[in-house]
């Protein structure tokens, strides 16, 4: 993998994904109809979307698909990009549309924009933690059930890498696929015979494990809850003779933000972090009627 490209060129996820997510998240809200903004005249009016902290916008193409799926004839004029570092106070949009779909599509597109904000924001925070060091920080599988594709693009956005999709795009041995094959280097074998097209991912939990998986070849060895010097002494092995660095080191497990750059330095390739999508702190975000305040 090489560095991350800038936040504007990442790609979103296809607009079919997006459309998807849109429609379950306004059918679970607006339900048979939005019984409050039914109270208002349905007339022409503005908004502006507020951001109440410092953060790391993501999540437009959601916003956007939010609003025009309740009124195709709004009009969304960003005022900053996606990946774009921002602070509290910042106006990131303003709307011009029917009032009516303006609110009804309120919390939707807010609640989009705060989680992937989120997700972006506490990536680049580890990001930036380890910048410098030649460490990219990986996502993991715990993501919120249904938006995976959603949270792994705020990751991107945020700088980060994205581990595999999903039990589909990689093959990733384990402990139990361990055991069940009688050893690593038969479930590696098998892996190899099975999905030759696939990257093959191996977590090994010893310094033993490590040879043996390094001997046999995969595309990652991810060492697992190793010790402070057990994973030197992992970085070490995998970049001697005979291996000689070819196959990336990644570390899971223990991990923190405080500490990240000290596993950083000890020369691994990768760090994988679950609570980049699993710890989901939403950013501060609203959408207000009227015209933005003039400063």
């Amino acid at each position: 993998m090489s560095a991350p490209a800038a936040a504007a060129a990442v790609s979103a996820p296809p607009a079919e994904r997006i459309a998807a997510d849109v429609a379950a998240a306004l059918a679970e809200d607006i339900g048979s109809g939005d019984v409050t903004a039914a109270l208002l005249p349905d007339a022409p009016d503005c908004a502006y979307l507020l951001c109440k902290e410092d953060a790391v916008v993501c999540g437009r193409p959601w916003f956007d698909a939010c609003h025009r799926a309740l009124d195709p004839e709004v009009r969304i004029d960003w005022r900053v990009d996606e990946g774009d570092r921002v602070a509290a106070g910042t106006v990131l949009a303003t709307l011009q549309g029917r009032n009516r779909a303006l609110v009804s599509a309120e919390r939707a597109s807010l609640n989009f924009m705060q989680t992937l904000s989120g997700t972006a924001t506490i990536t680049a925070a580890h990001v930036d933690a380890v910048r410098g060091t030649g460490t990219g920080i990986l996502d993991t599988r715990k993501t919120l059930p249904g938006l995976r594709q959603a949270q792994k693009y705020a990751v991107r956005v945020g700088g980060g890498f994205n581990h595999r999709m999903g039990l589909f795009d990689a093959v990733m041995l384990k402990e139990n696929h361990v055991r069940a094959a009688g050893s690593l280097t038969a479930a590696i074998r098998a892996a190899r015979r099975m999905h030759p097209e696939l990257p093959l991912i191996v977590e090994v939990e010893s310094l033993e494990q490590l040879r043996e998986a390094l001997t046999e070849g995969c595309d990652r060895v991810l060492i697992d809850d190793f010790s402070p010097a057990m994973r030197r002494e992992a970085v070490v092995i995998a970049r001697g003779a005979p291996f000689d660095g070819r196959i990336p080191l990644e570390v899971s497990g223990g991990v923190d933000l405080a500490g990240l750059r000290t596993i950083a330095e000890d020369g691994v390739d990768f760090i994988s972090i679950g609570g980049l999508t699993k710890h989901v702190r939403a950013i501060d975000l609203s959408l207000k009627l009227g015209p933005p305040p003039r400063r």
